[in-house]
């Protein structure tokens, strides 16, 4: 299955400081309340706080723009760029975000326990053959080949697929 990025829409975020536009939550058609795993794309135009997701876990990933320094109450400073690490984090932590060079796009996946969730470059490797709940490529470059764009996501959950090209591969456990 293949969620398709002409398809989504962005919408305020929960604080209202930027925009959203979620692809896929678990269960289908949970709100930003009561999902247990949740993977969206981020507008991010300008300094300022990230909304507070109490009992969830974050990773964020820039995928397209400048660069992202996170910083928490504890002084805990986190940078993430394109092609950078992604950052993981605790959402009910208060998180500042300054942004850093050009607007930025960024991936998002969160998750409630008992769930965690890993993002890691694809990098031509495949997907390995750990046992998860769901697998997810996010293009970030057109696949002709396979009729997909770039910030398409492809679900490979129930697929053995050894796949190899520019993509962030999102493993739900």
């Amino acid at each position: 299955m293949v969620f398709r990025r002409a398809a989504r829409r962005f919408v305020p975020w929960k604080n209202g400081g930027g925009r959203t536009a979620e692809i896929l939550t678990s269960p289908a058609g949970a709100g930003l309340d009561d999902f247990a795993w949740r993977i969206s794309t981020a507008e991010v135009a300008a300094s300022g706080p990230f909304s507070l997701f109490p009992g969830v876990q974050r990773c964020l990933a820039v995928i397209e723009g400048g660069s992202l320094r996170l910083g928490f109450a504890d002084g805990t400073l986190l940078e993430v760029s394109p092609g950078s690490a992604p950052a993981y984090f605790p959402g009910d932590v208060p998180c500042s975000c300054e942004l850093r060079g050009a607007p930025v796009l960024d991936l998002n996946v969160m998750v409630r326990p008992p769930w965690r969730a890993t993002v890691r470059p694809l990098n031509g490797a495949g997907t390995g053959a750990a046992p998860v709940h769901k697998r997810f490529l996010f293009m970030l470059e057109d696949m002709p080949g396979l009729g997909l764009e770039h910030y398409d996501l492809l679900d490979i959950s129930t697929q053995p697929a050894r796949l190899s090209g520019h993509a962030l591969l999102i493993e739900i456990f």
